[in-house]
């Protein structure tokens, strides 16, 4: 494993992406956003069937890198104290594409949260499909401590999974949000023992890797879109999908093996 940048990790079907720069809490600094940008394009040419993102050493992330010796930190400040909104909005648009293309990835991806997630770190976490999380880890929501707010697309994903007025709670307090409370939020989907986050969470890709990679990127699409559509436009994507679904003939092989009783082998492609 490299000593700074981001690691990726191939096992079996699950593509194992680890934050690698455990100095600053593995935060995001321009080597590192240009490393998820590099690992995103290395997975959308091969893509596995299941994405497992997690940190290296104590921390998720932390976010971005609020350091001096950051150089995007120094551009930001100048353009603050020019009001040059032009310069910040081409900042934000790079960086929010860069996390929006890996969140995108058409195959579930997983967060272990193994550490702190903070800021960025936790907007990270909570825009994954899903999330195992560390009895010892936290999540905090710290942009406001800075005068800032979410900008990784995480505030609005963070409504939309738990509600607005637990949102509320965790974004405008920037409190320290436990691995049972966030249980409770419904923010996380299963606590693992302890040090054990990103084996829970390889099991769970060990188990979706097994199923039909049409079907499971077919109900991820669904799922993924539901958030922003009526419940109409919903119904009407998932039969769409469905029946294009049916006719690819993926389900033959799973039909087939259930008949034989017998764990199915579903291709890669049809």
């Amino acid at each position: 494993m490299a000593d700074y940048g981001i690691d990726l990790e191939r096992r079996d079907r699950i593509g194992i992406i680890t934050f690698n720069r455990p100095q600053r809490r593995n935060a995001f600094n321009a080597h590192m956003l240009a490393e998820l940008e590099r690992v995103t394009a290395e997975l959308s040419k091969d893509l596995p069937r299941v994405v497992v993102v997690t940190g290296n050493g104590e921390a998720f992330s932390a976010g971005f890198d609020v350091n001096p010796d950051n150089p995007q930190v120094d551009h930001l400040v100048k353009a603050v104290e020019t009001h040059d909104e032009s310069h910040v909005v081409d900042f934000m648009r790079q960086l929010r594409k860069i996390v929006d293309d890996f969140i995108s990835l058409p195959v579930p991806v997983i967060a272990a949260i193994n550490g702190k997630a903070y800021g960025g770190g936790a907007e990270l976490a909570v825009r994954c499909d899903m999330r195992v999380m560390d009895p010892d880890a936290v999540i905090c929501f710290s942009e406001v401590r800075l005068g800032l707010m979410p900008d990784w697309g995480g505030g609005a994903a963070l409504a939309h999974l738990i509600g607005p007025a637990k949102a509320a709670d965790m974004i405008l307090t920037a409190r320290q949000v436990e691995s049972r409370e966030a249980e409770s939020f419904g923010l996380i989907n299963r606590i693992s023992s302890p040090g054990k986050a990103l084996e829970e969470a390889v099991s769970i890709g060990e188990i979706i890797s097994k199923n039909g990679p049409l079907s499971v990127r077919s109900a991820l699409e669904v799922i993924r879109q539901s958030s922003n559509k009526t419940l109409e436009e919903s119904l009407a994507l998932e039969f769409k999908r469905a029946v294009s679904l049916i006719a690819s003939g993926e389900c033959i092989h799973g039909i087939t093996a259930f008949l034989m009783k017998k764990e199915p082998e579903f291709p890669d492609t049809l």
